[in-house]
């Protein structure tokens, strides 16, 4: 029996199309993918949804909300196996964190993109949306998470990142690598996550940003920011967590004001620890109160104290969350 696939369309390349007089890459009028949808009807009983119609960078925390509330929404109407989200690849990883963290329910759920627009030589737009929507109808697809399928690989939303501006094999988790493969024959999963969290989330309203530390960084802009009244900082830090002796200052101030600092490490493998005993190490910062990420790069950390903040502002139960 054929599952009963919901398709939900955002926009991003995947839905583009390149001029041929200046090479630029634009949205249409129609999404190319609406009319191919009868290319994966032999897969699952499909409906498809227009959401929005937006290249990724101009996806913000409220868009992802949006599919959210949608996702939900459509599944209080009538249940279905699983949902297929097309997004734009510059910000595909963040969206799909989100719906990792904020969305419970009982199906198999997808983000899938693409490199290439829909008219150009080797696009990728159709296959990626024919073998998300395989990976979607797979039982074995359920309580995994949110899945980022492109390239015929399979990852999950919490490692999955963009590595690569142009090639088509961009999305890679590093240190942990795909937790599945999309054959010809069928759908393989060789990894299981260990662990799942989510959070009731009614609405996002907390404002946190991201900045990446470097060698000579002072106070300046994290006071700067604590001016700014943000609610929350992550910050890519050096190494294994540490920071420059003149930028300890600013993290203090932030801290005094009862301002989250989020530290996790500018390098793409490894995890932030409090190791360094030193001026700007990471057990100076841990005693002052920074909170380290398990692993998350700056762009998710950022999307989880977002959402960590809309459940609670005591830095304990921050700290709680992001041990997870």
């Amino acid at each position: 029996m054929k599952k009963n696939i919901v398709v939900i369309h955002t926009g991003g390349t995947i839905s583009m199309m390149e001029d041929k007089d200046t090479g630029s890459v634009v949205p249409g009028r129609e999404n190319p993918l609406s009319v191919q949808t009868s290319m994966v009807s032999n897969l699952a009983n499909v409906e498809v949804i227009e959401a929005f119609h937006l290249p990724s960078p101009h996806i913000t925390i409220e868009h992802m909300h949006e599919i959210k509330r949608l996702i939900e929404e459509e599944y209080k109407k009538r249940s279905f196996d699983g949902v297929v989200i097309t997004h734009g690849t510059d910000t595909l990883e963040e969206t799909a964190y989100f719906l990792d963290l904020t969305v419970s329910l009982p199906i198999s759920m997808v983000v899938t993109g693409a490199m290439r627009s829909s008219n150009e030589i080797g696009a990728d737009g159709l296959y990626n949306l024919i073998s998300s929507v395989r990976v979607a109808a797979e039982p074995q697809s359920k309580n995994k998470g949110v899945l980022v399928v492109l390239n015929d690989e399979i990852h999950s939303a919490k490692n999955v990142t963009k590595t690569h501006t142009s090639n088509v094999s961009t999305f890679q988790s590093p240190q942990y690598g795909p937790i599945g493969i999309v054959t010809k024959r069928g759908i393989l999963y060789h990894h299981q996550p260990t662990s799942s969290e989510s959070y009731k989330v009614c609405d996002i309203t907390k404002n946190v940003t991201l900045i990446k530390a470097y060698a000579g960084m002072d106070s300046n802009l994290l006071i700067a920011i604590k001016d700014l009244k943000y609610d929350g900082v992550v910050i890519e830090a050096l190494g294994q967590g540490n920071l420059p002796p003149e930028a300890v200052p600013g993290v203090c101030e932030l801290l005094e004001h009862n301002i989250p600092v989020v530290l996790v490490s500018r390098c793409f493998n490894g995890i932030a620890q409090d190791v360094y005993g030193y001026a700007g190490g990471g057990k100076q910062l841990k005693e002052k109160g920074v909170i380290f990420s398990n692993g998350l790069n700056g762009q998710k950390a950022r999307i989880k104290l977002m959402v960590a903040l809309s459940q609670s502002n005591d830095f304990k139960e921050l700290e709680r969350i992001f041990r997870n």
